[in-house]
C-alpha cells in the first residue's frame, strides 16, 4: 500500500463524524428557527426584516438566521434549546468540563439569548460532578481564636506526639501546653496507654503542681473521648472543649509550640517568668535576695497584665492577616445540604489523588456553634460535627432550570392545543 492510498483511507473516518456534526447543527438551526417564529418578540423582528426593513443590531445571515450584532445567533426564550446548546458545548471532549466563565465564553462565541449569563451560572454552580471534584480556592470561615485566659494554668491544650523509636520503654510524648504563659510540659508515655493511666499522669504532673484547670482543649483522639475521661471531667467539674473534626486550629498551638514560644520570647517574657515572676536559677552566682511576698504578687500580676495585653494584640494581628485569605463563614440552617471535604476520610480508591474531593451532599442536623455543624449521614468518621471550612454549600440552582423546562413544556402543549 502506497502513501496516497493511506491518505485516502484516513480521509474516510473524519467525514463520517463531520456528517453527524452537520446533522446535529441542522436540527439545532431548525429548532431555533421554529421557536423564533413562535416567540412574539422575535416574530415581529423577523417579519420586519422579511419586508426589507432594517432593525438596529439585528440582521439575516446567508442561511436566513437571525443574528445579533452580525455575530451571535439569536436563541429564543426556550430553555430546552438553551440547555441543549449549553450541554453540547460544555460536555464536548475538547471543552474539558469548564467552569462558569469558560462555559460562558464557549456558548457566547456563537449564541446569544436574554439571561444567558445567569442561566449558565445556575447550571454550572449546581453541577454535581464539578462540586465533587473541583477545588474551592478560598477557605470558608473567618478565624475564630480561643478566648484569652485570665491567668496561668486555667486553660490547657493537650495533644500527643507519636511514632517515635522506642526509648526507655516509651514511644510517645504527651504534650500539655498552658495557654496563657505558653509553658509546656512534656510527659513520656507509651502509645497504647489506657485512659485510666493517662488520668494518673495528668494528676501526677499537672494537678499536683498547679491544681485543676477550668478547661482543657484536646483533639478527637479515642483516649480523650472515652467514657472514663467523660466521667472524670464530670466529677471534677471541668468543662471539656473538643475541637471540631478535621479542623486543628482549635488546638493548633500544641502542634506549633516551638514557633509560638519563639514569638513570645521576643516579648522578653519567658513562660517561667510569667508564671513565677522570676527567671529560673542556673547556678549559685545568680542567687538573688528574697523578694517580699507582697512585692512578688504585685510583680507577677503586672507581668501577667502585660502578657495578656500582648496576647490580645498578637491575636488580633494574626486574625487580621489570616482572614485576608478566607471567605466569611457560610450560615447554614437545619435541613440545608452541604458537601463534605474528603481530605481526612479514607478512600476505597487505589490512590487518594483519584478520589472525589467532596462527598455528599449531606443534610445539616443542627448548628453547634458559629463555625461548626452537626451533619447527618456522613461517612464513617469519629465525629459527625464538622467545621464550616470543610462544608461548602450544595447549590440547588438546578431546580430553577428544571422549573423553566417544565414551564416551556407546558407552554408548548398549550400552543399545540390552540393550533
Amino acid at each position: 500500500m502506497n502513501f496516497p492510498q493511506l491518505i485516502k483511507q484516513d480521509e474516510v473516518q473524519p467525514s463520517r463524524f463531520f456528517a453527524v456534526k452537520v446533522e446535529y447543527f441542522s436540527n439545532l438551526i431548525y429548532s431555533i428557527r421554529k421557536a423564533l417564529w413562535q416567540d412574539s418578540k422575535y416574530r415581529s423582528i423577523l417579519q420586519e426584516l422579511g419586508k426589507g426593513k432594517s432593525i438596529q443590531d439585528y440582521s439575516f445571515d446567508s442561511s436566513s438566521q437571525l443574528r445579533l450584532f452580525k455575530d451571535w445567533l439569536v436563541v429564543p426564550n426556550d430553555p430546552t434549546i438553551q440547555l441543549s446548546i449549553l450541554q453540547k458545548r460544555r460536555y464536548s471532549p475538547l471543552a474539558g468540563h469548564p467552569g462558569q466563565e469558560k462555559t460562558l465564553k464557549l456558548v457566547k462565541w456563537a449564541f446569544h439569548w436574554c439571561g444567558m449569563t445567569q442561566f449558565i451560572k445556575d447550571y454550572v454552580s449546581s453541577c454535581q460532578q464539578c462540586s465533587k471534584n473541583k477545588i474551592h480556592h478560598k477557605k470558608f470561615g473567618l478565624l475564630k481564636p480561643l478566648p484569652i485566659p485570665n491567668g496561668t494554668w486555667i486553660c490547657l491544650l493537650m495533644d500527643f506526639i507519636t511514632q517515635f523509636s522506642l526509648s526507655n520503654s516509651f514511644d510517645s510524648i504527651l504534650v500539655i501546653l498552658e495557654r496563657f504563659s505558653k509553658m509546656v510540659v512534656f510527659i513520656a508515655k507509651i502509645f497504647s496507654i489506657t485512659s485510666l493511666y493517662l488520668a494518673h499522669l495528668f494528676i501526677k504532673n499537672i494537678f499536683s503542681k498547679h491544681g485543676l484547670p477550668s478547661s482543657i482543649v484536646c483533639d478527637r483522639g479515642s483516649l480523650f473521648v472515652s467514657s472514663f475521661w467523660t466521667n472524670l471531667f464530670q466529677k471534677l467539674k471541668i468543662s471539656r472543649d473538643l475541637s471540631t473534626a478535621y479542623h486543628p486550629e482549635t488546638d493548633g498551638q500544641t502542634e506549633r509550640v516551638k514557633q509560638i514560644l519563639e514569638q513570645y520570647l521576643l516579648m522578653y517574657q519567658t513562660p517561667f517568668f510569667t508564671v513565677y515572676g522570676r527567671d529560673p536559677q542556673f547556678d549559685s552566682a545568680h542567687i538573688t535576695q528574697d523578694t517580699p511576698s507582697g512585692k512578688l504578687s504585685t510583680k507577677v500580676k503586672s507581668v501577667q497584665q502585660d502578657v495578656k495585653r500582648e496576647l490580645e494584640f498578637a491575636m488580633n494581628q494574626f486574625k487580621r492577616y489570616a482572614d485576608k485569605s478566607r471567605a466569611s463563614p457560610p450560615v447554614f440552617n437545619p435541613g440545608d445540604m452541604v458537601w463534605l471535604s474528603s481530605k481526612n476520610i479514607k478512600s476505597t480508591r487505589p490512590t487518594k489523588k483519584l478520589s472525589e474531593r467532596w462527598l455528599g451532599p449531606f443534610p445539616i442536623l443542627k448548628k453547634v456553634s458559629t463555625h461548626a455543624y452537626h451533619l447527618n449521614g456522613n461517612p464513617s468518621t469519629q465525629s459527625s460535627i464538622f467545621h464550616s471550612w470543610n462544608q461548602p454549600r450544595h447549590k440547588q440552582s438546578q431546580i430553577r432550570i428544571k422549573s423553566l423546562l417544565l414551564q416551556s413544556s407546558l407552554k408548548k402543549k398549550r400552543n399545540g392545543k390552540s393550533l
